[in-house]
């Protein structure tokens, strides 16, 4: 049962509320507040001439401005604390600031508090964004009003007040996001888990605790959809309070979604339906496939197969996810930007049924890449290095190929344009070339769409 928002309205009217990061999600939110009547200090580590003219419009509607590196030093004497997804709670200046009497909350918390529709939350280290788009267009196929937020889409805080009843919502939800949330959604899906965010995260135990949170406080109503292949994911049907159905590529269920054979199928009160061939998807790769079986186990109650169906043989996929950019001189070449990490950069490996160029390297976020080489060694033609963590990748790629005796060409790059200028010099016709970094973006780009959007405009430009 979710709490009246207009509760939320009367208590924090009045009342002196922190907003740590003025950034895209906490935009609406703090002027959502201000209009119930809250006095807000909106924080930032960025200066005002980075963040730019919106530091203006705020201050036309009142609110303080706190900015540059300290930001975060003067926290005293406030009632509410609303963190951005990518700071850490434990903090000294944070911990000072809830020891004092500060209750530490976020924007995606209050929204699952208040939101009045039923909620599906995805989460995962791998996949979140198909799947939360996948179980988006399946509902709205359906016939649902279908709004959809967390790390997707717009900011929903500020449509609290329009969104209904009989509505669904869809959430991406991260580790970040989930690290304090004390709250659950109705339907929780985790996709896998594999080591990440480790440069964020004090440990893997930490990262799959925030993770935990999706399900933690679902009660006897609630329904969890688990990874049956993933040894992580698979364990935590102990822990749930409601219902457990599980998606798999490799195993036959009793209740749930797998693959048979060539047929991904749903088993729903004993009957057997099947959903569509794999021959029909235009999605490439078994990560998908694997994507759209957690889609339908999550939302098997909700949604007819006809519309699950649809949307399986005819979603093309989201940009940035192995996106086709251009054939030039009979190269083809693939905006994998997405694939942050190694498990998912090995993953997009695996959809291609030919060796691939792979340019990869980036922010380093302390994770291994033992398992990129293990899984990419008879997946890769030529490996293209760049970015902080390239000397780190072939280190292991070399450590690999010692072991079995195998040898791919490796190259450095300075950067994105000349990874890309590496690759049509070194590339033969019928050839592909795929930009699957396996690490974040942040010593070279803002985040990963900038990263992808550059490789885009480089290829396009060859």
């Amino acid at each position: 049962m979710r709490l009246d928002f207009m509760d939320f309205k009367k208590n924090i009217n009045g009342k002196k509320v922190a907003v740590l990061g003025i950034g895209v999600s906490n935009r609406p939110l703090i002027k959502s507040i201000v209009n119930m009547g809250a006095n807000v200090t909106a924080c930032d580590k960025m200066f005002r001439e980075e963040i730019g003219c919106i530091c203006d419009e705020f201050e036309d509607m009142g609110v303080i401005l706190n900015l540059g590196p300290d930001y975060l030093d003067k926290l005293d004497n406030f009632d509410y604390i609303f963190r951005t997804p990518s700071l850490r709670p434990d903090l000294p200046q944070i911990e000072k600031a809830v020891k004092n009497g500060a209750s530490l909350t976020s924007e995606m918390e209050e929204f699952l508090k208040y939101c009045p529709a039923e909620v599906i939350g995805v989460t995962g280290s791998d996949g979140k964004t198909t799947t939360t788009t996948l179980i988006y267009e399946m509902l709205k196929k359906e016939g649902y009003n279908v709004w959809v937020g967390g790390n997707i889409g717009t900011p929903l805080f500020d449509k609290l007040d329009v969104i209904k009843a009989e509505d669904k919502v869809v959430l991406e939800l991260s580790s970040f996001q989930l690290m304090t949330m004390k709250i659950s959604p109705d339907i929780a899906v985790v996709t896998n888990l594999s080591p990440n965010h480790l440069d964020m995260h004090k440990s893997m135990d930490e990262y799959i605790q925030s993770k935990k949170n999706i399900y933690k406080y679902q009660d006897a109503k609630g329904m969890l959809v688990l990874n049956k292949d993933n040894s992580i994911t698979r364990d935590m049907e102990k822990e749930a309070k409601g219902n457990t159905v599980f998606f798999s590529i490799s195993k036959s269920l009793e209740k749930g979604a797998f693959l048979d054979g060539a047929n991904l199928v749903l088993i729903e009160n004993g009957n057997k339906k099947t959903i569509c061939s794999t021959d029909e998807i235009k999605l490439p790769g078994i990560h998908n496939i694997e994507n759209l079986l957690a889609a339908s186990a999550a939302i098997s109650s909700l949604c007819s197969i006809k519309s699950m169906r649809d949307v399986a043989t005819n979603f093309m996929g989201v940009e940035h996810r192995i996106e086709f950019v251009r054939e030039v001189n009979g190269v083809k070449y693939y905006n994998d930007s997405i694939a942050s990490s190694p498990s998912r950069a090995a993953a997009g490996l695996n959809a291609f049924k030919q060796r691939v160029i792979l340019i990869a390297g980036g922010y380093d976020k302390k994770i291994p890449f033992d398992g990129l080489a293990i899984k990419g060694i008879d997946k890769i033609k030529l490996l293209i290095l760049m970015g902080a963590t390239a000397d780190k990748i072939e280190n292991a790629f070399i450590e690999e190929m010692g072991k079995q005796n195998k040898r791919i060409p490796i190259i450095h790059a300075a950067g994105l344009k000349e990874a890309v200028e590496a690759a049509r010099d070194k590339g033969e016709e019928g050839d592909i070339v795929t930009l699957s970094p396996a690490c974040a973006s942040f010593d070279m780009f803002k985040n990963f769409e900038e990263r992808g959007n550059k490789f885009k405009e480089i290829v396009n430009n060859l």
